[in-house]
């Protein structure tokens, strides 16, 4: 298999309400994703548009945006996986530049979630379940994750402050991060205080305080060939891995509520190809739509043993200082989570951390990244594991 480098990423920052059209916001990625690369648009032989469409009102946006961006008549593909559907688009890029059809593409991430009120997205993605069995009972995501959250206190001991914990993590570095919406201190006190609103009940166990927010948003990633990313790149990062895996839709076909099956599954398919483990990844960026996301996310990718993910928070190794530092900016809970525009955001962390351009939340000396991008309630599973020139020569 071909060598597959990122050379350029780039993203808008995420507001609660874009004021602009769906294709000027995919255009804030897309150009600092091209200044970064040093690039223009004629060198992009092919892009991916990755969103969830049931948000916004355009049908069809991949066209809309090629046109926008003036990337015809060059090949445009549209890609749905829900929260990870940027991630999604990363693994079509990275297989059609491997296989050698072609040698630049450009994946753009999108979403404006304010098109629509947030009844009307509450019910948008209550659909991404099953809509026979399951969704026409009032099944939303905080209630299906707050499941997930009852199965894994009851089975492993973890307490509503561990959840607390990760996010007051998350805020720590939410502050610093200029393209986050939540960029406020949030301190374990206030989940106790009635009167705080983080507090506030939303699903058992789950309160504001535990889940993310919408946002609108777009990312972009700029994929390109070995040859290509030595002739554009000073600092091209290297796709070592890719792994992507799948469940029921219906929770009644899972075997289990305590863990994401398919997180676990993609993992162990990207640690495979980049011939790598758990304890040689520096730097993570994981999908914590909600705090016990993050937890699970722990345990799915072996940073800690099953029922261990709160000793890992409350010991603090998921800090920039720590052993394993992961979502240090700020991850969904401070970032906000434009559904489609989500891995690509997480990708551009990790793409800055390996090339040491990350500022205040660099971490020392980072090598190999990982990012797990979840799509639904773990319906579809993505890890991306990539390295810097000396990642690569650990492959």
């Amino acid at each position: 298999m071909k060598n597959v480098a990122i050379i350029g990423v780039g993203q808008s920052t995420f507001v609660r309400a874009y004021p602009g059209s769906l294709r000027e916001l995919a255009f804030e990625g897309f150009k600092e994703a091209i200044s970064d690369a040093g690039i223009t648009g004629k060198e992009i032989d092919a892009s991916v548009l990755c969103s969830a469409p049931e948000y916004d009102k355009q049908r069809s946006p991949s066209a809309v945006v090629a046109e926008y961006l003036g990337l015809n008549p060059q090949p445009t593909f549209y890609v749905e996986s829900l929260c990870s559907s940027s991630s999604t688009g990363l693994m079509l890029a990275y297989t059609m530049v491997a296989a050698g059809v072609h040698d630049v593409v450009a994946v753009i991430g999108l979403q404006k979630m304010s098109e629509i009120s947030s009844a009307e997205s509450q019910e948008r993605m209550g659909r991404g379940a099953d809509i026979q069995w399951e969704s026409p009972l009032g099944t939303m995501m905080p209630a299906y994750y707050a499941m997930h959250a009852q199965a894994h206190m009851d089975k492993y001991g973890t307490t509503l402050a561990d959840l607390a914990a990760v996010r007051v993590k998350a805020a720590t570095y939410g502050q610093i991060n200029e393209r986050a919406v939540f960029r406020k201190p949030v301190t374990l006190d206030m989940f106790t205080d009635p009167e705080n609103r983080m507090s506030g009940p939303v699903s058992s166990p789950l309160r504001v305080g535990d889940c993310c927010a919408n946002a609108d948003g777009t990312s972009c990633l700029i994929v390109a060939s070995e040859e290509k990313a030595k002739a554009f790149s000073k600092k091209p990062i290297w796709i070592l891995g890719v792994g992507a895996a799948s469940a029921s839709v219906n929770l009644t076909g899972r075997d289990r509520l305590f863990g994401l099956k398919a997180a676990e599954q993609a993992a162990k398919k990207a640690y495979a190809m980049a011939g790598v483990g758990p304890k040689d990844i520096n730097v993570a960026e994981v999908h914590d739509c909600f705090t016990i996301a993050e937890l699970l996310a722990y345990e799915a990718l072996g940073f800690a043993e099953p029922g261990g993910a709160k000793e890992l928070i409350q010991s603090k190794e998921t800090y920039k200082e720590g052993s394993i530092p992961v979502n240090v900016d700020g991850g969904l809970l401070s970032k906000g989570h434009p559904i489609g525009a989500t891995g690509g955001s997480q990708v551009r962390t990790i793409v800055l951390q390996l090339r040491g351009e990350a500022g205040d939340i660099q971490v020392k000396d980072p090598q190999i990244g990982l990012v797990h991008n979840i799509g639904g309630v773990g319906i579809y599973g993505n890890v991306t594991i990539l390295g810097n020139a000396k990642g690569l020569a650990q492959k």
